[in-house]
C-alpha cells in the first residue's frame, strides 16, 4: 500500500505536501465561514470560490505548456512561496480586523492565478519522483490519501480555531505550513533538467497538446468525467457553511465536523485505490462511485439530522475522491511522457476550472429555490452523467488495451519473462 514511499524524493514530497495542505484546508474553511459571516450571502460565498478557481479554467492549457517546457521543480518553489505570500496578506488583513469582502475576493483571485500553474505542474511532477513505472497508481493513490488525510484534519482544527480565536489564526497557520513544503523542495536529489529544444511555439504546442488530449476518446471521456464532477459536485463544499448554520442549526464546529467526514470518507477511498495493483478494472470503479457520490448528496441535501448528514458527507467524500482519483490514475498512465504536463492541465482545467462556474451557478439557484433543492439536483445530474460512460466503457477499454500491453500492465503480457523484443515485436508476434 505504501510502496512509492521507498523513493526519497517522493517521501519528501509526501511529507512536506502532508502539512502544508493541513493549512491550506484550515484556510479554506476560514474563508468560507469568514465571507458567510460578513455577508449572510450564498451568492457572495460561490463568488469567492469563482475568482479562486476560474484563472484554472483561462490559464490552465498555457500552465500545461510551461511545465512540458521549463524546470518543473523550480516552477513549484516559485508557486509555493506566492501561495505562502496570499496566505500571510490574508492574515494580516483579518488579524488587525481591516478585510473586506473586496479584500478576499482579490486575493482568492491572485491564489487562483497561482494555483493555474502549480496544480498543473505539480501533477506532471509527482511522476518523476518514482523511478518505476509500475509504482505511478500507488503514488498518486497516496497522493489523494495525503490530501484527504489533511482535509480530515484541517477542518476539524479550523472549526476549534474559529469558534475560539477566529479565523485569521487559521491564515497564520497555512502561510507557516508552506515552510514545510519549501523545505521538502529544496532537499529533494534531482537530476539535472535538460530543457528539450521545442520545434513549437506555445500555441503549436497548445494546439497540440489539445488535439491529442481531444483526439483520443478515453483520455476525452476521462476529462469529460472530471469537468461535470467539478461542475455538478464540487458545489457541495461552497453550501456547507449555510447547511451547517441554517439546516443543522450548527457553528464552525459543525462544518468542520461535515468536512472531516467528507475527508475521513475520502481517506478511506484513496486507501482503497492505493492497496489496488493495477490499474485494469478502473473504469468500472469510477463508474460506480461517480453514482454513489450523487446518491449521497441528493440524501445529505434532504437530512436535518447530524448524523445522517455526517454518514452522507462519508459516502459522499469516498465517492468523489475515487472517482476522481481513478481519472488521474488512468490518465497518468495512458499518456505520452512528452504531452503530460499539457494533458495533466487540461485535467487540471477540468478539474478546478469548471468548479467556479458550478459555485456561481449554484449560488444563484440557492438562493432561489434553498440550497436543499438545489444540491438534491446537482446530486442527480452527477449520477446520470456517468451513464454515457458506462455504455461505452468495453470500446473504450478496447482502445486502451494496447497501451496496457505495450507498458506491461495486462496480466497475460506482464506474467512471465518480458524482453525489449518482445515489447517492440508486432502484435501478431508476440
Amino acid at each position: 500500500m505504501f510502496r512509492a514511499l521507498k523513493y526519497r524524493n517522493y517521501r519528501l514530497f509526501f511529507m512536506g505536501q502532508g502539512i502544508s495542505l493541513i493549512g491550506t484546508w484550515m484556510q479554506q474553511i476560514a474563508l468560507s465561514w469568514l465571507v458567510y459571516r460578513l455577508t449572510d450571502s450564498v451568492f457572495l460565498l460561490g463568488a469567492v470560490t469563482f475568482c479562486s478557481q476560474i484563472p484554472s479554467f483561462l490559464l490552465g492549457p498555457f500552465a500545461g505548456v510551461l511545465a512540458d517546457r521549463f524546470n518543473r521543480h523550480r516552477i513549484l518553489l516559485l508557486t509555493q512561496f506566492l501561495s505562502m505570500l496570499q496566505a500571510s496578506l490574508l492574515a494580516t488583513l483579518v488579524l488587525t480586523n481591516t478585510v473586506e469582502v473586496w479584500h478576499v475576493l482579490a486575493l482568492s483571485a491572485f491564489l487562483g492565478t497561482v494555483n493555474a500553474f502549480d496544480i498543473a505542474t505539480r501533477q506532471a511532477f509527482v511522476i518523476e519522483l518514482v523511478e518505476k513505472r509500475e509504482d505511478v497508481s500507488n503514488a498518486i493513490a497516496l497522493n489523494s490519501s495525503m490530501f484527504n488525510m489533511a482535509r480530515l484534519i484541517g477542518p476539524s482544527v479550523a472549526g476549534v480555531l474559529i469558534a475560539t480565536v477566529g479565523e485569521g489564526q487559521c491564515f497564520l497557520i497555512n502561510a507557516v505550513s508552506y515552510v514545510a513544503v519549501l523545505g521538502s523542495l529544496l532537499l529533494m536529489r534531482l537530476k539535472p533538467f535538460e530543457r528539450i529544444k521545442q520545434e513549437h511555439k506555445v500555441w503549436q504546442s497548445l494546439k497540440e497538446g489539445v488535439n491529442y488530449a481531444f483526439g483520443f476518446a478515453p483520455i476525452r471521456a476521462l476529462i469529460l468525467i472530471v469537468a461535470l464532477l467539478s461542475l455538478f459536485g464540487m458545489p457541495f463544499s461552497v453550501l456547507m457553511p449555510v447547511f451547517a448554520r441554517d439546516i443543522l442549526h450548527g457553528g464552525a464546529n459543525t462544518l468542520g465536523y461535515l468536512m472531516g467526514a467528507s475527508g475521513v470518507g475520502a481517506l478511506v477511498g484513496a486507501l482503497f485505490l492505493a492497496q489496488r495493483k493495477t490499474v485494469v478494472g478502473l473504469g468500472k470503479v469510477l463508474v460506480f462511485t461517480m453514482a454513489l457520490f450523487g446518491v449521497a448528496l441528493i440524501a445529505f441535501s434532504f437530512s436535518e439530522i447530524l448524523l445522517v448528514s455526517l454518514v452522507c458527507m462519508l459516502f459522499s467524500g469516498f465517492g468523489m475522491i475515487v472517482t476522481m482519483a481513478s481519472c488521474n490514475t488512468l490518465l497518468q498512465t495512458i499518456v505520452d511522457d512528452n504531452k503530460r504536463g499539457r494533458v495533466m492541465s487540461l485535467y487540471s482545467m477540468a478539474f478546478m476550472g469548471m468548479a467556479p462556474f458550478g459555485s456561481m451557478l449554484a449560488g444563484t439557484v440557492a438562493e432561489e429555490i434553498g440550497v436543499a433543492y438545489t444540491l438534491a439536483g446537482c446530486g442527480f445530474l452527477c449520477a446520470i452523467s456517468i451513464i454515457p460512460f458506462a455504455l461505452n466503457l468495453s470500446k473504450l477499454r478496447a482502445l486502451v488495451d494496447p497501451i496496457y500491453q505495450r507498458l506491461g500492465i495486462l496480466p497475460e503480457i506482464a506474467t512471465g519473462l518480458q524482453t525489449a523484443s518482445s515489447l517492440t515485436a508486432p502484435p501478431e508476434e508476440r
